[in-house]
């Protein structure tokens, strides 16, 4: 479409009068659209959405169809960088609410929505949102909200890892090699 632009902006701001959950969801690529933070901050501000997901781009090898290489996967504190600098950016409108280190990935919410008291309520209460919608009566994001995880907060000891479930940390050896790298931290690992 020749308008796509215009549409697209229409699109974002439509995204303000909506009554329920709204995100934007971000994928970085290193040498792509890393640098553009404020560009991304002035779309920000036009939808006002309630989260913001920023995720790192995942390499998933070689082909024809894409140019990308591991040199393009920004590592994860390199995301959080990003989101930093978007809050800064809107003037602190959006705060760090959660963070997944192994999706590289973060969330940042609304502080005048999901932030009560000092705890996030970024997730979502599935029950109540069920029952809310049969009900018939009209609803919004507040009703349905629930407390975070303290193991999924910005900053949190776990990074995003549920403590109830199991994690596997696969060690990749390279042939030809005395190394092995951990996937998780993409630290060497010497071997003998």
């Amino acid at each position: 479409f020749a308008d796509f632009w215009e549409r697209f902006l229409l699109c974002l701001q439509k995204l303000r009068d909506k009554r329920q959950r709204t995100v934007y969801r971000l994928t970085l690529v290193n040498d792509w659209n890393v640098s553009e933070v404020e560009q991304y901050a002035s779309l920000v501000d036009i939808g006002k959405p309630d989260f913001i997901e920023i995720k790192g781009v995942t390499y998933c090898g070689s082909n024809d169809a894409s140019s990308l290489t591991m040199k393009n996967v920004p590592y994860h504190n390199e995301v959080r960088a990003f989101g930093e600098k978007l809050c800064s950016l809107r003037n602190e409108e959006y705060g760090l609410a959660c963070e997944h280190e192994h999706s590289l990935s973060i969330l940042l919410a609304r502080k005048d929505r999901y932030l009560k008291g000092r705890k996030w309520h970024t997730w979502i209460d599935y029950e109540k949102f069920q029952s809310l919608y049969r009900s018939g009566k009209p609803f919004g994001a507040e009703d349905y909200m629930e407390e975070t995880p303290s193991w999924a907060v910005w900053g949190a000891e776990e990074k995003g890892f549920d403590p109830q479930e199991t994690r596997f940390r696969k060690k990749r050896n390279h042939p030809g090699k005395n190394v092995s790298v951990d996937s998780d931290t993409k630290q060497a690992i010497k071997t003998t």
